[in-house]
This record gives structure tokens, sequence and C-alpha cells, in this order.
């Protein structure tokens, strides 16, 4: 058995304390070798240049927020009861509006954000999997969401309030119509291009959170409306966004601040309960479910996860059904939506077996 002389040992951790090196250190694989591990505050420019757009939308106020908490520590340096404090400062200062719970949200956000960190701090070998603070915090549970689907009186008077006021009511009213049609995402909205309609088979090519991709069914008057907006308005390069402000601005999120403002001035019930852009979505997909069938609202709405009952993977909605909900709900004929195909389930030019 090897004995050590306590005095070199001594001697030994003198020296590494006028280094300023910690002993633990030096037990980590390829110490002496690996790179020094980042602060926060330097490493986070990494994890912004590597996130989407919509990652980047979701949780970069929150990664500002842990720069100005931990920015000049180092990144192994953060424990999960720092992370917990935090989240706790988050939930007690958030806003409090219609529709929010207590902060929670800005919590759960919050998590979700420093867990995107630490999984690039996993995967560029700066921890081990094993050392990530914050995998051992527990999410906070989400509480039922309280939207719920508008009854027709409640969607007459937003579109009311959004006809008669505001300085570029064209735009406003055509984003309505569109997010009441297709039940898109706001996302969905500011992504299109005049390349995603086609205004034969009335369909609009929606891109949404997760990378989805899907052709949405829409009217003849709303296709035709969105590509006469988009001429009217500077658009004529197939790639380039659709909706846009009466400057020929592309369209941004905070049109939508700026219409649902207008509709809680106007609407105190609105207000107090946070009705926004989400609540068109409810609206429609609650509709399609009521008067069609389970399968084709989640058709309608785009839903691809493979969450719940397994049956799920085998009602998935054909375009022509959708197409089908679209015209009952709209009251236009749809080039797809042929009766007697969307009746009876049959695709074109498959025969049935005799």
């Amino acid at each position: 058995m090897t004995t050590h002389d306590p005095d070199r040992l001594v001697q030994a951790r003198c020296l590494l304390a006028e280094l300023g090196v910690d002993p633990a250190e030096l037990l980590r694989p390829g110490a002496g070798l690996a790179e020094p591990i980042p602060t926060v505050g330097e490493f986070l420019p990494q994890v912004r240049a590597a996130a989407t757009p919509a990652m980047i939308r979701s949780y970069g106020t929150y990664w500002s927020r842990a720069n100005e908490a931990w920015g000049a520590r180092r990144v192994d340096e953060i424990r999960a009861s720092d992370i917990l404090a935090w989240m706790r400062r988050l939930r007690q200062g958030a806003r409090q509006r219609g529709g929010r719970r207590d902060g929670r949200h800005a919590a759960i956000h919050g998590l979700h954000a420093v867990r995107a960190l630490y999984k690039l701090a996993v995967a560029d070998g700066l921890l081990e999997s094993g050392d990530n603070p914050a995998a051992r915090v527990p999410m906070p549970r989400r509480t039922p969401s309280t939207r719920r689907a508008l009854t027709g009186p409640e969607l007459a008077a937003i579109n009311q309030v959004v006809a008669t006021t505001g300085r570029d009511t064209a735009l406003d009213c055509l984003l309505l119509r569109l997010h009441t049609e297709t039940a898109c995402r706001r996302g969905g909205a500011v992504a299109l291009r005049l390349v995603d309609v086609d205004t034969e088979s009335c369909l609009i090519r929606l891109y949404e959170k997760g990378g989805t991709e899907r052709w949405q069914p829409v009217s003849p008057t709303l296709a035709a409306a969105l590509v006469r907006h988009a001429r009217c308005r500077g658009v004529h390069a197939p790639e380039q966004a659709l909706l846009r402000h009466a400057d020929g601005r592309p369209l941004s999120y905070r049109r939508y601040d700026a219409v649902w403002r207008r509709v809680h001035d106007r609407l105190p019930w609105a207000a107090a309960q946070g009705v926004s852009t989400h609540w068109l979505r409810h609206t429609t997909i609650t509709w399609v479910e009521r008067h069609f069938s389970y399968g084709i609202a989640r058709g309608y709405a785009g839903h691809t996860d493979s969450r719940g009952a397994s049956t799920t993977t085998y009602i998935r909605a054909h375009v022509i059904e959708v197409a089908a909900a679209l015209a009952a709900l709209t009251g236009e004929p749809h080039p797809l939506a042929q009766p007697d195909i969307a009746n009876s389930g049959r695709i074109p030019g498959r025969s049935r077996r005799r």
C-alpha cells in the first residue's frame, strides 16, 4: 500500500491554493488538458447561436435573467438549489395578467430555458450528464388551462371591435379571419409566404412549432384575400412574407399585442379572462369536434404528437375531411370537399372492394 508524506501533502495543497486550483478539479476526466469551463455569461452566446428562432422567442428573456443572476459564475458551479431559488424569484416577479396563474408559467418557461442551456453544456462536454443541475429540478405542475371556446356573440363582439378601431383594420380583420378559419397558431401566420398560398386548391402551407409543416384548407374568399393583400402591400417574390403592415413591413408578434390591447380596452370580459389569439384556435377546434369527430378535429388542429390512446395513430383525418369541415364552418364550398367522398371516407382514385 502506498504511503503519503503528510508534509508533502501540505506543501501540495498550499501550492494548489496559490495557483487557485480546486483539488476536486484534478479528478475530472482529462484534467489539465480540457479547456477551462466558461461562466454562464461566456456560454450563453453559444447557446443563443445554436438555438432556433422559436427557442429564442420562448427562452431569450429567461436566458437574460439567468445571465443577470449567474453571469459571473462557472457553468458547473450552479446548483439545483440556485435554480429553484431563481425560479421562485421569477414566479414572484411575474406580471399578473388575465389567464396567468400566479407566475407559474414564468417558472416553467424559466426551467425549460435553463434545461436547454445545460443540455448544450452536456453535449459540448463541459459537464457529465449526471452533473446537470437543471435535470434534478422538478418541473412545476401545470394547472388546467382557463381558455375555452368563444360563444357566437363573444366572437362577433371581438370582430366588431377589430373592424372599427385601430389604424390598419384591413390587416387586423384578415388576421382574425385567418385564425378563425384555420385555427393556426401565431407562428404559422407570421411565417406565411406568398408561395404558401395555393389558390387553385384553396390551401395554405403552415409552418408551426416543432418544425411541423402542413397544408391547411381555407375558403376561396380567404385564399383570394390573402393574395390580394400581398399584392397591394408590395409582395411579389414567392419567398417573401405575405402578411404586411400598411408601410410594407412584415407582420410581427407585436401586432397581435396591439390588436388584443384594443379588444381588452373595449370589452371588459375579454380583459378579465385574458382572451387572446389562442382562444380563436380553441373556438374553431371545439366546433369541428362537436360537429364532426375527434379525428377530424385533431387533423384540423395539425396535432401530430403521439400522446394519448394508441388509436390516435389510426384516426388521422385526410385533407378532404378537413376541407369538408371548413366548408361547413364557413358556408362556402371548397374545391376539395366533395360530399360523396367526404361522407364515405373514400380517397379519389380508390375503388371500393366488392
